[in-house]
């Protein structure tokens, strides 16, 4: 039997436009359908809270709490490998937030990260194919995280010494001066993590573009002549010697313009701009071939499948593609999926004509 992550039941108080309320889950596939504004998403985001230890919408952690009130707390009680797993995370009124798996409160939240892993659709992932460079680091830094929490530990500690160096910088502009040995120690210590980072990417992309564009292909009925490369300054050279080499740059822009946190993903189709060029319909494939392919590769790296988290897939996929979509998560042997709907008899017959058992919350 393989090992399956299950989310028994929540409990959310204060959080969002939710009171007080309890969900019990019995099913591995559970609906949530309700009017715009019910509540659907926001249940989808606690249940990925309790994985992440924060909201997958907004940075603010105040901004989660339900409005005129003080303070938050969420609970659930989870089944992995018939263990029964119970979370809590607390946001006090003071705004001290606090975080414990069966009763032993976390001295770091980073030490969560992977346990209980999530992988959320949403509407505004499209920012993944559209946006920035940004959105797409933080995306596979999402995954590489869950992976392995050394990963996350070398991220936290570059992104700290990225800031003290652009601190420096400013501050050199300012005064017409630079510590130079400092300036040494924070080029030191960025390298070693930039270093050890874009290596993990590396060996991480071999296996991931190539699961995307197998499921591109899959879910768009036709591959489109569609390419993914891994792009990145340390391809270039040591960082070290790119540091050096940019040093004049970064003096005259107060920050560093080299090194893994300008990384990014190259998406062409026939050799042309894939945000630029693409239909609507193959931008949704490929969000939803990038997010399946970060689903195949948890599942692979964990042993379990990560909970699946759908929010208004409807709206994006043509019928046929919906369906084959459902078919292909909601079967899967491990796996349990949450979907939002407007629609409550349009999600009972997507899952009644794919014959999976489900449970249907109306909001």
């Amino acid at each position: 039997m393989p090992l399956m992550l299950q989310l028994q039941q929540i409990t959310l108080v204060q959080f969002r436009n939710y009171v007080q309320q309890q969900f019990s889950f019995t099913e591995k596939v559970v609906g949530i359908c309700g009017p715009n504004g019910s509540g659907k998403t926001n249940l989808l985001d606690a249940i990925y809270y309790l994985g992440f230890t924060k909201s997958y919408f907004t940075r603010n952690d105040g901004q989660n709490v339900h409005h005129g009130l003080a303070g938050m707390r969420l609970q659930g009680r989870f089944m992995l490998d018939n263990e029964p797993q119970d979370v809590v995370s607390i946001l006090r009124e003071n705004n001290k937030k606090e975080f414990s798996l069966n009763g032993d409160e976390y001295k770091k939240f980073s030490e969560h990260i992977g346990r209980f892993p999530c992988v959320m659709i949403a509407p505004d992932d499209i920012a993944l194919i559209i946006g920035g460079s940004e959105e797409r680091r933080k995306f596979i830094d999402t995954i590489l995280s869950q992976i392995d929490s050394s990963y996350l530990h070398h991220l936290i500690d570059y992104n700290k010494v990225l800031q003290q160096r652009n601190s420096l910088l400013k501050q050199a502009a300012e005064q017409g001066r630079i510590n130079e040995a400092l300036l040494e120690v924070f080029n030191e210590q960025l390298s070693i993590n930039g270093e050890w980072i874009y290596e993990q990417r590396t060996k991480f992309m071999e296996t991931f573009l190539e699961l995307v564009i197998a499921f591109y292909t899959r879910i768009a009925n036709k591959d489109d002549a569609v390419s993914i490369a891994y792009e990145s300054d340390l391809q270039k050279g040591k960082m070290l010697s790119l540091l050096q080499t940019a040093r004049q740059k970064d003096a005259v822009l107060q920050r560093t313009t080299v090194g893994i946190h300008k990384d990014d993903l190259l998406i062409r189709m026939d050799e042309t701009s894939f945000k630029n060029d693409a239909s609507q319909g193959q931008r949704k494939s490929l969000l939803f071939a990038l997010k399946l392919a970060e689903w195949q590769i948890l599942k692979n790296e964990k042993g379990f499948s990560p909970i699946l988290l759908l929010d208004d897939v409807f709206e994006k996929l043509d019928e046929q593609r919906m369906h084959n979509l459902l078919e292909w998560v909601c079967t899967d042997d491990g796996s349990q999926v949450f979907i939002t709907d407007t629609h409550s008899v349009r999600l009972q017959n997507q899952l009644n004509e794919i014959k999976v058992g489900f449970q249907l919350l109306e909001l």
